[in-house]
């Protein structure tokens, strides 16, 4: 197995005054991270109705729960203030959000950094759409369109048309250049289900999951690739990496008591039903529950919520969250690097969980970096 290329990004996600924000993304591309990630969210997945110090300890230093500065504002910041470190989305969608906009904005984001833009994007999230007014309607399909309409914008300074399903162009143009010619940003897909890795394969140029197993994740990139051969691409030009929620401390032990917390178990009830029933239990909301479509946090008081937390099993956030010493997390890492994983994303809850645990877990998530690097 050999990992001397295997890169390693981390979750930049600004939550606090934009300065700091600007002074985090400079120490991660000190630090020798390859890549760093924006969140794309109105609303975060935790529910204001538990956000308070005694249940979920981070709301001791940060006052809300859906404090999420626009992304792409924040990339463009991210881009000028860095110089070698890419930059991406972790995930947008294109609900809120025109696919002709986004073909324009991540041209003009690949412009700001220099060619350093990653286009992460999926299907989308209830609660970043519902809430405010959007149509949930057939995001698998609509995603698949809008790629098709990103990269027919991109790859011509023509006026085009194109007739679909959710969108229709008629005479439209974009003629805004990447920064380096006919090098357009990476678009990677957020792919968990059959018709998503399919699309993956078929139309992006890298596959961005938010959890798998190093088993699943083989059997899922082996679809990619198949998807990627049978319309004539080369499916190693689709760069296989991995977003992954970290808890990480030196005693292994620590960070199974973060595990069983209602800040880390509440992530969980965006899962799908399917996840759960793999632990021989449904989803706290019911058998047809979809996490990702109907969990709106701001729907939920307290007691419902913390109600759910207590059904999730301690064995799915051990199975889900990357967790353990530095020397766990290696191991592990090298397991999903052996299944085909080219490019690992890193994102630190330990602290969310025990702030007094901030300066020490980024020490070890430092040291896993350090490991690769060194390899």
């Amino acid at each position: 197995m050999d990992i001397s290329n295997l890169k390693i990004g981390t979750e930049a996600t600004f939550i606090t005054a934009i300065e700091d924000g600007i002074n985090t993304i400079n120490r991660i591309e000190k630090s020798g991270y390859d890549s760093a990630w924006i969140s794309d969210h109105i609303m975060g997945w935790t529910p204001e109705s538990i956000w308070h110090p005694d249940i979920i300890k981070a709301a001791s230093f940060n006052k809300y729960p859906h404090h999420f500065y626009e992304a792409f504002s924040i990339l463009s910041v991210a881009g000028w203030a860095t110089s070698k470190i890419n930059i991406g989305t972790s995930v947008t969608e294109v609900f809120r959000r025109h696919p002709a906009v986004l073909a324009q904005t991540a041209l003009t984001q690949d412009n700001i950094s220099k060619g350093r833009f990653i286009l992460g994007i999926g299907a989308g999230e209830g609660e970043n759409v519902i809430p405010y007014g959007i149509e949930w309607k057939k995001p698998v399909s609509r995603l698949e369109e809008a790629l098709k309409i990103i990269r027919l914008l991109w790859e011509s300074n023509e006026k085009v048309s194109y007739d679909g399903s959710f969108w229709k162009l008629k005479d439209a143009i974009l003629q805004v250049n990447p920064y380096e010619k006919d090098t357009f940003p990476p678009i990677w897909v957020a792919a968990h289900g059959p018709r998503m890795l399919d699309i993956t394969g078929k139309l992006a140029d890298g596959w961005f999951p938010a959890y798998s197993t190093p088993t699943q994740y083989n059997e899922k990139l082996k679809i990619i690739k198949s998807s990627a051969k049978n319309v004539d691409r080369d499916p190693n030009s689709i760069t296989p990496a991995l977003f992954s929620y970290v808890i990480i401390d030196d005693d292994h032990g620590e960070c199974e008591d973060i595990l069983r917390t209602p800040m880390i178990k509440n992530q969980l009830l965006q899962l799908p039903n399917s996840v759960f029933e793999q632990y021989n239990t449904t989803h706290p909301f019911g058998e047809d529950f979809y996490g990702l479509l109907e969990y709106i946090p701001t729907k939920y008081d307290k007691e419902t919520i913390l109600s759910a937390i207590d059904e999730i099993p301690d064995e799915m956030c051990k199975d889900i969250y990357l967790h353990g010493t530095v020397d766990e997390i290696i191991e592990k890492i090298e397991e999903y690097a052996k299944a085909g994983l080219k490019h690992m994303v890193l994102c630190n809850h330990t602290y969310l969980a025990d702030p007094l645990k901030i300066r020490s877990s980024f020490k070890c998530m430092k040291r896993v970096l350090e490991y690769f690097k060194d390899t």
